[in-house]
Parts: structure tokens; C-alpha cells; sequence
């Protein structure tokens, strides 16, 4: 009899799943490049998607960062200056709120055999030609400026384009005493103007006289975020951090069954922005947020 029950509960601990060991559980470390309203935004969110079995914590100064006492299964990086911390370590990470060839410039320094990934903040270069064809359809010389140190594709830029039937402008701008001249040599053969993840151009230093120079022409600035639609820009398609996180949410749901992260990618979720004075004044006839949604996500996927 008592061998009975030795044999029936072993059967039973056999039948029981996993996660009672605790052998599904993961401990993560989110550690933020920043303190700010955007990065704890993403940390609540990205908290809030979670299964059950996954264990967080946070660490808002990056400076602070080790994994001693810290034992972790999978570090999550939050920004630049966290992901170039916390990318020596032995540790799976998952970088966010990168921009895409930041995270390959980092990625070359690594020399440990280990699992690293990444969810860019930049928007596919697809995605925001499509935004152009749904805004400003009749609009065909999109206009770029960018720096000596742009980390832009222009063969890629221009490729896209083509394929929508626009013409890419582009002026090199060699530095900031160049910067008023360049800009108006663009805007005086564009339609549209199109701002890039490029600091020494695009920051907040240059962006008003940007937006001033190209709204005396009438010509629409297509931004980077909100902030640039606030600031007086026509458009603008990005990613919030609650977005982002959910992304990221999925995927460390998923790291936590297969213990396999997913290959680099882009944001799969975006917001959409119109500045609707700013489209009065120039006159310019935009649709809904929502059927701009549509049309770019439908543009997006026949590129796929």
C-alpha cells in the first residue's frame, strides 16, 4: 500500500506543469536610460502586460547598473545610455527606444557569445513614405536634409520613394553655418520636407528656425513625434512608450516560454498625428487619423 501511494504521487508531481517548481518563471531587470515621464511611462505599461510568472524590477539611473544582487534572466535596456551599459553582460538583452543603426553600431563592439535583440524606435523607412502618399498624395519632391554624421540610407530613402512616385531631394548640410542656406536651396525644389533621426540638424536648437523657414513657403514639415506636430509640424507618424512596451511586453512573454528573443525589428504599433491648423493655413485637405491609419497600414503590409 504505502508503495501505491509512493508510485501515485510521483505520477502526480510528474503531471503538474512547470511553472509549480517555478521552472517557467523569469526575473527581468528593466534598466532606464533616464528617470523622465517617457521612460516610467514604458516601465508601467511594459509591467502591466506580463504573465503572471514574470518578475520585474526597475533601475532608473543606468549608471548605477550591475547585476550583482541583481540575478536576472533577461535584462530589458530602455534608451541608448542603458543599452550601451548593460551590453557586456553575459545576460540575454533586449534593447528599446533605440534607434536602429545605434543599436548595430553597439552591437559591433560585443564580443561575448550571448543573446542580444532589439525593438528600434525608428519608423521603417516603408511606413513613412506610405504616411507621405496618405497626406500628400500630389506632393511628389520630398526634400531631406542631413548631416556628415547621418546614419540615413539615401539609396534605400530613394528607392522607397520611387516606388510611391516621389522624387527624393536631398542636401548634405556640412555644418551649422551652412544650415539656413542648405534649407532653403531644399525647400526651394521640394513639396514637402521630411525631418530624419539626424541630431545635428534635427534638435532643438534648429527645429524653429526649420519650421519657420519651411511654413513662410509653405511648404509641410513632416516630423519625428508629437512634438513636432505641436511645435507646427503638418505630420508626424511614431511610437509611444506605451506602444513600445506593449511590443515589448510580447515578446519577453514569450522569451519567458522558449528562452529565445526575436530578431530585430521596427515598431509594430504607431500613432499617427496631424497638426489641423497648421494643414488650414496651407491649405491642405487631410483625412481622419483613423483612415490614415488604414491607408498606411495597408501601403505598409503590399511592401512586406
Amino acid at each position: 500500500m504505502r508503495c501505491w501511494k509512493i508510485c501515485c504521487s510521483l505520477i502526480f508531481l510528474l503531471c503538474l506543469p512547470l511553472s509549480v517548481f517555478g521552472a517557467d518563471e523569469l526575473r527581468v531587470l528593466v534598466v532606464l536610460s533616464e528617470s523622465t515621464t517617457p521612460y516610467q511611462t514604458f516601465a508601467t505599461a511594459f509591467r502591466q502586460n506580463l504573465s503572471s510568472n514574470i518578475h520585474v524590477s526597475v533601475l532608473e539611473h543606468p549608471e548605477d547598473f550591475s547585476t550583482n544582487g541583481r540575478p536576472a534572466d533577461l535584462i530589458v535596456t530602455v534608451g541608448v545610455k542603458a543599452t550601451d551599459r548593460a551590453m557586456g553582460e553575459a545576460t540575454p538583452v533586449l534593447a528599446v527606444m533605440v534607434p536602429s543603426a545605434t543599436y548595430f553600431d553597439l552591437l559591433e563592439k560585443q564580443t561575448r557569445a550571448k543573446q542580444i535583440s532589439a525593438i528600434y524606435i525608428d519608423q521603417p523607412l516603408s511606413r513613412q513614405v506610405a504616411l507621405l502618399g496618405a497626406v500628400l498624395p500630389e506632393s511628389p519632391r520630398v526634400g531631406v536634409l542631413y548631416s556628415t554624421e547621418s546614419r540615413i540610407n539615401l539609396n534605400e530613402l530613394r528607392t522607397e520613394l520611387d516606388r510611391q512616385g516621389y522624387k527624393l531631394v536631398a542636401k548634405q548640410v556640412r555644418g551649422s553655418e551652412t544650415l539656413s542656406s542648405d534649407l532653403d536651396d531644399v525647400l526651394e525644389h521640394s513639396d514637402v520636407l521630411l525631418a530624419i533621426p539626424d541630431s545635428n540638424i534635427f534638435n532643438s536648437s534648429y527645429i524653429r528656425n526649420i519650421l519657420l523657414s519651411s511654413y513662410r513657403k509653405r511648404i509641410p514639415l513632416v516630423g519625428l513625434s508629437q512634438a513636432y506636430v505641436n511645435a507646427g509640424a503638418l505630420c508626424a507618424i511614431f511610437s509611444t512608450p506605451e506602444q513600445l512596451a506593449a511590443q515589448t511586453s510580447a515578446a519577453t512573454n514569450a522569451f519567458a516560454q522558449t528562452r529565445r528573443l526575436p530578431a530585430p525589428q521596427p515598431p509594430s504599433l504607431y500613432t499617427i498625428a496631424v497638426n489641423q491648423e497648421v494643414a488650414r493655413t496651407l491649405g491642405i485637405t487631410t483625412k481622419s487619423t483613423d483612415l490614415l491609419h488604414i491607408q498606411v497600414e495597408h501601403e505598409s503590409r503590399t511592401r512586406r
